[in-house]
């Protein structure tokens, strides 16, 4: 049995099946995403979801919703298909017949009908808009016929569709299938097989289908779905059969050779890490020339925090440095340029006060990873300038202060991470001197005083180290309250919330902490705020704990950041931890990776979500696959690694 493999027991049961999800991606912006069983949950899913633009606003659309199979032997047919239409309410409950999903290499779905054994695999072309589905009839004793029923949905990921005169239902022919188009504004879907197939034209609306995670976040949840017709063709034993939809055509001879060089391109997933590198690639985004890396899927953008924070793991922390080169070198180096010369930019949020600091902390564990003169000859001159863009008080939102501390707004908008909002304002309002904004400032003067030092630069070294000692000091005087760190400080107010922002202070690799102070922050939030899924995000003894992310969208936004756990802090609570205990942590870090190798079977399989409830039983939340805590998970096993291997982080 390999790691990512379900049976019978799990798949026809859907209380357990359908909280399980599965997504893939293109590498360019398409994604295929449903549940284990084939039902749809969330207005996300869709066996085809593409990045569109003009004429449409752009955004996320799902094309091809659903495509339903069914096993028709003399005249009986049995639908594989399943659809939630009401309360416990599936149809034509096609699960019954799942024997088998496993998703080591790529997704595979047994089915078993009386006598008939037949799988479904499915991947997406790599940099291409379009989704193979291969099926293979395995065992069959007499006569088969395989119909495939497409479900179109031609929609925004954010709405829902419905009946209506506009839409066409017209199917154009073309070689070995049909083209769909049901709005000009549209593109056409091209569904073709790669053997001949009977098409038969019967357009109907499938109507009230519903998605229970969109009823569970408080959004509208049902819909009708077109289905226009199917394509029918017979089966032979051992035959198999691929199916293809995208936006262009296709020779269907081709779609054998296309099948296998694509299988040749896919990792195997049979261990935590296979599954977290695995998915850590499905992150990048290449459009054009450029390459991004996406703060996570279904619904998130290319971001600039959560790239940085990311970028580092995901690229060179899985042996991929052609990423790191194509996301930093041809695209962020020229955002960041961009944004300090007041020219556009697209990376989202580049504007917030920490981005720039991460971005610096993320070439920090680049050097780590080459060395500091390969960083200096890359980068030097943009880390440089942009200490100097700070320095200078040309940031919009961040002042430099003659204590040496960064000062922040974050009462109008929010200028951490912690940016849930209401009404447009912050939730969560950290304004005034932020605890992990100025370690980071603090690390950053002595990183760039190293660099300086790579030049020959001495006397500006010295200065550079001279001024982060005056950072240090205030940073001391400002954040330590004798026992913790407090979270932010807006003139004689201290917020005093244990939150775990104070690990980045004491897990950098210059942290304005010593070792006494590191150890006394690594114990509490050892103490109030660690679970088996991370650290949460404010500690339980605090009034304002909202530790279930559930509820509408107001009420979820409460409770973003106050009290679910955020796995993308993990990171910096290992290297903290072993920092401070050394090789008697080692077992500690170890047994902390459990808790996230159970998550490769929940959920979203092989990967992490945005969020856990912060009690038990941690259920996930948010989006299903995200970067940032995939990147921490992968650093904890790659530090544990170099620790054990007696290499400096």
């Amino acid at each position: 049995m390999s790691y990512l493999n379900f049976d019978k027991k799990l798949l026809t049961n859907l209380e357990r099946s359908l909280s399980k999800e599965m997504i893939r991606t293109n590498r360019a912006g398409a994604y295929n995403s449903t549940t284990l069983v084939d039902c749809n949950t969330r207005k996300y899913h869709g066996q085809l979801v593409l990045p569109l633009g003009d004429p449409l606003p752009e955004g996320n659309y799902v094309l091809l919703g659903s495509l339903d199979e069914t096993v028709i032997q003399h005249g009986a047919e049995f639908n594989l298909g399943i659809h939630q239409y009401g309360e416990n309410i599936y149809m034509p409950n096609g699960h019954k017949y799942i024997r088998e999903f496993d998703c080591e290499v790529i997704s595979k779905t047994t089915y078993r009908v009386g006598g008939v054994i037949l799988t479904k695999e499915r991947m997406l072309v790599s940099f291409e808009p379009r989704v193979l589905i291969r099926y293979t009839l395995v065992e069959a004793h007499s006569p088969t016929t395989l119909r495939l029923k497409p479900f179109l949905a031609y929609r925004n990921t954010n709405e829902l569709t419905h009946e209506n005169d506009s839409a066409n239902s017209d199917m154009r022919e073309v070689e070995n299938g049909r083209v769909a188009r049901m709005y000009e504004s549209f593109p056409e879907l091209y569904m073709q097989c790669s053997k001949k197939v009977e098409y038969t034209h019967a357009p109907a609306w499938y109507k009230g289908i519903e998605y229970m995670k969109e009823q569970e976040r408080g959004f509208l949840y049902k819909e009708d779905q077109l289905v226009p017709g199917w394509f029918e063709m017979p089966m032979k034993k051992g035959e198999s059969v691929i199916f293809a939809a995208g936006i262009s055509p296709i020779n269907p001879k081709t779609l054998k050779v296309l099948w296998e060089k694509e299988l040749k391109r896919r990792s195997a997933r049979d261990t935590m890490f296979g599954s977290l590198k695995n998915a850590a690639s499905q992150f990048y985004k290449r459009e054009g020339d450029k390459c991004y890396l996406m703060a996570g899927y279904p619904w998130f953008k290319a971001s600039a925090r959560e790239e940085f924070l990311a970028m580092p793991a995901c690229t060179m922390g899985i042996g991929r440095p052609e990423y790191w080169e194509a996301i930093v070198d041809k695209t962020a180096v020229e955002e960041i340029r961009n944004f300090m010369e007041g020219k556009p930019y697209k990376l989202v949020g580049m504007d917030e006060p920490d981005v720039l600091l991460w971005f610096i902390h993320a070439l920090q564990e680049y050097a780590a990873y080459t060395s500091i003169e390969e960083v200096t000859r890359l980068y030097g001159q943009l880390i440089i300038d942009i200490m100097l863009f700070i320095r200078r008080q040309q940031h919009p939102r961040m002042f430099l202060h003659n204590n040496g501390l960064l000062w922040v707004d974050g009462k109008e908008r929010p200028a951490t991470w912690m940016n849930a909002v209401e009404d447009g304002f912050p939730i969560t309002p950290r304004t005034g001197y932020v605890v992990e904004i100025n370690a980071l400032w603090y690390n950053a003067r002595l990183f760039t005083a190293s660099i300086q030092r790579c030049l020959g630069k001495e006397q500006i070294a010295d200065l550079m180290e001279y001024q982060a000692e005056i950072t240090k000091d205030s940073f001391i005087k400002t954040f330590w309250n004798g026992f913790y760190l407090d979270d932010y400080v807006d003139g004689e107010y201290h917020n005093r919330e244990v939150r775990p922002n104070q690990i980045i202070a004491a897990s950098l690799p210059y942290s304005p902490l010593d070792r006494r102070q590191c150890k006394a922050v690594v114990d509490i939030c050892t103490k109030e705020l660690y679970t088996p899924k991370g650290l949460r995000t404010i500690s339980p003894k605090s009034g304002n704990y909202r530790p279930v992310y559930i509820g509408g969208q107001l009420e979820r936004d409460r409770n973003f950041h106050n009290g679910p756990v955020w796995p993308w802090t993990i990171a910096a609570y290992a290297i903290a931890y072993l920092k401070v205990y050394q090789h008697s942590g080692e077992n500690f870090i170890r047994r902390l990776l459990t808790g996230y190798e159970a998550e490769m079977s929940e959920l979203c399989i092989g990967t992490l979500n945005e969020l856990y409830d912060g009690n038990p039983p941690f259920k996930g939340h948010g989006g299903m696959s995200y970067a940032p805590s995939v990147a921490s998970v992968i650093e904890v096993c790659n530090t544990l690694r170099n620790f054990e291997l007696g290499i400096k982080n």
